[in-house]
């Protein structure tokens, strides 16, 4: 008798639900749900789902030493990748969408506007990461190399809060929240490298 295998289903339904984002959005475009301002709608939420794609990306290791289930590293690729969806479709918008590829104009925007070059930062720091996500890319680098590497995604977190917080005019209470969230995941992070979590956080390879 075969042993029963619980990621043939949790990895899959994991990814739909990692989907359900866009599919909404997608319906939303389609039904007429979006409001008099559209494109404002989409880079909205594709940009919110980034950031928050981001902030359970980096709640994987926390919980993995609370609860002690190593399996959770399983999915933090995914989640990664995901991050860099939401991220690139976000990015996409704004320089197809509402710039029409206008280099110019963009760079304009990017000198006199600082939340679009927090954005810029954000966004850009993801691509190395999507790219050097699977495992040939891990021993082509080296493990500690490759680690090094995928830390830019502290950066990148931290430049996409202020994204968010500098593009809110009125109202704070969000970006706030999520600067909170994040700096209470790094914090988390740095008691880690002194010991005080001793559970040990496999890589997914092992996993």
């Amino acid at each position: 008798m075969h042993k029963f295998n619980r990621w043939r289903i949790l990895k899959p339904a994991v990814f739909l639900l990692c989907l359900v984002p866009a599919v909404w959005l997608t319906w939303d475009i389609l039904a007429g749900h979006l409001s008099a301002n559209p494109l404002e709608d989409l880079r909205d939420r594709t940009g919110i789902w980034t950031l928050r794609f981001v902030m359970i990306t980096l709640g994987i290791t926390p919980l993995l030493r609370i609860t002690g289930w190593p399996s959770l590293i399983r999915f933090r690729r995914m989640l990664g990748l995901f991050t860099f969806f939401y991220g690139f479709v976000h990015f996409i918008t704004y320089i197809g969408l509402d710039q029409f590829f206008d280099l110019n104009a963009i760079m304009d925007d990017i000198t006199k506007r600082p939340f679009i070059l927090a954005g810029f930062i954000s966004f850009v720091l993801l691509i190395p990461l999507a790219i050097t996500s699977t495992k040939k890319w891990v021993r082509r680098l080296g493990g500690k190399r490759w680690q090094l590497l995928h830390r830019s995604i502290y950066v990148s977190a931290v430049a996409g809060v202020l994204h968010y917080y500098w593009r809110v005019k009125l109202d704070i209470t969000f970006p706030v929240v999520y600067g909170a969230l994040l700096a209470l995941l790094l914090a988390f992070r740095a008691f880690g490298k002194f010991n005080i979590f001793r559970q040990h956080v496999p890589s997914e390879k092992s996993a």
